[in-house]
């Protein structure tokens, strides 16, 4: 764990902001690679991660606002435009709707546009949950006796543990498990449709592994046991599994290839 990375002639460059940045950038490359294939223009990739990260980071603010109400209440703008307390998915909300417009104006299919972004935003993700990791924001998991265990106990967040207890990495946990998601979806990406299948795969899978990554975390129970980003998880994961029920179609490569075409 190393929330400042190095001091560049007193710069401190820290690990969070580093790794979000990598994120956004190898999310960029990503989709520029598939809409090459796809023939869509490369530069709607760039447009597509400012916007949502833009659109992101709003909507996992006004989400947040929704549980400080109080707080968000007596300085709206200094509530906003705090650096810390981002929810996942309030900001997948309000990505999805601020790249509506770019996506609009190149003249993609939405879905279409969505399902090359649906691979960038989970290697995006697992990319960012290392500067989580390194920065100890707080998402750590329950005290274990594993030996990959880990004591942040220079977390940003502050580290509430006495000496010697280690908890769950759980932010790695998520970033294997979302990296592997990222591999498989790219795989498969030119072997289903229509239009939304790679989408509503990764929201059915990033749900499910945000289920199973809450149950060790420490964070707090919304009602029956569970979290509240469990409850959206099975949300989530219940709609793409619906969605795919009724329309996923897998084909072969050639197939797709002339659809695309």
């Amino acid at each position: 764990m190393q929330p400042v990375l190095f001091d560049f002639f007193g710069v401190k460059v820290h690990a969070f902001a580093t790794m979000a940045s990598l994120g956004f950038l190898a999310a960029a490359l990503l989709m520029q690679r598939d809409f090459a294939g796809k023939r869509v223009p490369r530069e709607l990739a760039w447009w597509i991660v400012a916007t949502g990260m833009l659109g992101g980071i709003a909507g996992a603010r006004l989400h947040l606002a929704l549980w400080n109400w109080q707080a968000f209440a007596q300085d709206p703008l200094a509530f906003l435009a705090a650096p810390s307390g981002l929810i996942w998915y309030g900001g997948l909300v309000g990505g999805v709707l601020a790249t509506w417009a770019p996506i609009r104006v190149f003249g993609v299919p939405w879905l279409r546009a969505a399902d090359t972004a649906a691979p960038a935003i989970a290697l995006g993700l697992a990319i960012g949950r290392i500067g989580c990791h390194l920065a100890g924001d707080g998402d750590w998991g329950v005290p274990t006796t594993l030996p990959w265990g880990v004591a942040y106990v220079d977390a940003l967040a502050g580290w509430p543990h006495p000496p010697g207890v280690r908890v769950h990495p759980a932010m790695l946990y998520e970033m294997a498990a979302l990296l592997a998601l990222v591999v498989w979806l790219w795989r498969v990406r030119r072997r289903v449709t229509p239009d939304g299948a790679v989408f509503f795969l990764y929201l059915g899978f990033s749900g499910a592994i945000r289920f199973l990554v809450e149950g060790i975390r420490v964070t707090p129970v919304l009602a029956l046991g569970m979290t509240e980003a469990q409850w959206i998880g099975i949300a989530v994961a219940l709609a793409s599994m619906l969605w795919l029920h009724r329309n996923l179609h897998w084909c072969s490569s050639a197939e797709r290839a002339d659809q695309d075409e």
